[in-house]
């Protein structure tokens, strides 16, 4: 096995690769490189820098390519669709950064709460400001979040223990162990003295419509994506007082180049704190990253896991589809699976997975089959009656 990381990875990661007896390449290729080069690996490991195309999935499809891995949260760089299309499976790396991101998070909040950087600016232009730039305590605010998942759960952990904060949320798929009191989106808009957005995604969260249900003294965060506020109407609300301020690390359009020009009109208002995108830029983060798609691309090229895969459900729980489970106890030998397919499929039984061990020391196994059709009485009498099967049961 050999994997390609075109945007290099921490030495505890390369470890574990290592460990597992995979070979890694840590060259970096262009486009043409990479569609040249890539049918030579057996997975592609990304971060941010590398765009995974239709082009290069198509070229790695026709040599051993299986999957792609991104090392970090988001997988917007990747061509997920052409990916399923090809039949190369996506993962990604999101527990890694959560830590990080919380923590920039409340950073951001306390920052533009009292004005840290705008002090510290205009001390290093040698100018005293103190009076005019009074702020205001996070301590006993509501905090409402738009978006409660491992990210949102952690900065609402961390605003209750350390700021005796009240949290509010909404989320599509509220967690009711998270310690989160879940309540509408509008209410979340309408009660808070702070909104966090931690929702991914491409779509607009936060526009002038729910802008207008915010409180005057409110403030945003966002260290989500760029693209889920309306950047024109964030910027209109900021510049006209309709909300007291915004923190964010995201931008719909970020620089690729380090030391390139940032252009956002964002930067023009006093009322906003920004920082260049900085949530999983930490060296715990990347540490965490790294070992954690090292873990799940080894996973599925040694042992077929699908834990963290975007493009496959990580079990047959989220295809929602009714399924059966068989148990078949056989002696370990070849042919013995294949005449169980043989006969389910005779009986028009799809066959939806398969799990096999081998149990104690005498050479038999225990298989589980997950079915889309339940077997009666005489299938499991011709599935005992195979050769080296010594049980069947439902």
């Amino acid at each position: 096995m050999k994997v390609l990381l075109n945007d290099g990875l921490e030495k505890e990661g390369l470890k574990l690769f290592q460990e597992a007896g995979i070979e890694t390449d840590t060259k970096k290729r262009d486009l043409n490189g990479l569609v040249a080069e890539i049918g030579q690996f057996d997975a592609l490991v990304v971060r941010s820098a590398t765009k995974v195309t239709r082009e290069v999935l198509e070229a790695g499809a026709k040599g051993k390519l299986k999957i792609v891995g991104r090392a970090g949260v988001g997988y917007d760089n990747v061509d997920v669709v052409a990916a399923s299309e090809l039949g190369i499976v996506v993962k990604s790396a999101p527990y890694g950064s959560t830590n990080a991101v919380a923590e920039l998070t409340i950073g951001l909040m306390l920052s533009i709460s009292r004005n840290t950087p705008q002090a510290h600016n205009s001390l290093k232009n040698g100018v005293w400001k103190k009076g005019k730039l009074k702020g205001t305590e996070l301590a006993y605010k509501t905090l409402g979040l738009l978006g409660c998942g491992r990210i949102g759960q952690k900065v609402a952990q961390i605003a209750k223990r350390g700021f005796d904060m009240e949290v509010i949320g909404y989320d599509i798929r509220p967690c009711v162990e998270s310690g989160i009191k879940f309540v509408t989106k509008e209410e979340v808009l309408a009660k808070s003295d702070y909104i966090s957005i931690h929702t991914g995604g491409k779509d607009i969260i936060i526009g002038e419509t729910e802008i207008a249900l915010m409180k005057p003294t409110a403030y945003i965060i966002n260290t989500s994506r760029g693209s889920n506020i309306d950047q024109q109407a964030l910027y209109k609300a900021l510049k006209e007082g309709k909300i007291a301020g915004a923190a964010t690390d995201v931008y719909k359009e970020e620089p690729k180049v380090e030391g390139a020009a940032f252009k956002d009109q964002l930067k023009e208002l006093d009322n906003i704190v920004l920082s260049s995108h900085l949530g999983a830029s930490t060296a715990e983060a990347q540490r965490e990253t790294s070992t954690e798609i090292a873990r799940v691309i080894s996973g599925y090229l040694l042992g077929g896991d699908f834990t963290n895969a975007v493009n496959a459900g990580e079990n047959i729980e989220v295809e929602k589809k009714p399924v059966y489970t068989m148990f078949i106890h056989h002696l370990d030998v070849p042919g013995v699976f294949a005449n169980i397919d043989k006969v389910l499929a005779d009986n028009d039984i799809n066959i939806r997975a398969t799990y096999s061990r081998q149990i104690g020391k005498s050479g038999y196994a225990i298989a589980i089959y997950v079915l889309h059709k339940k077997v009666n009485a005489d299938i499991i009498n011709k599935l005992k009656g195979i050769p080296n099967v010594c049980n069947v049961k439902v």
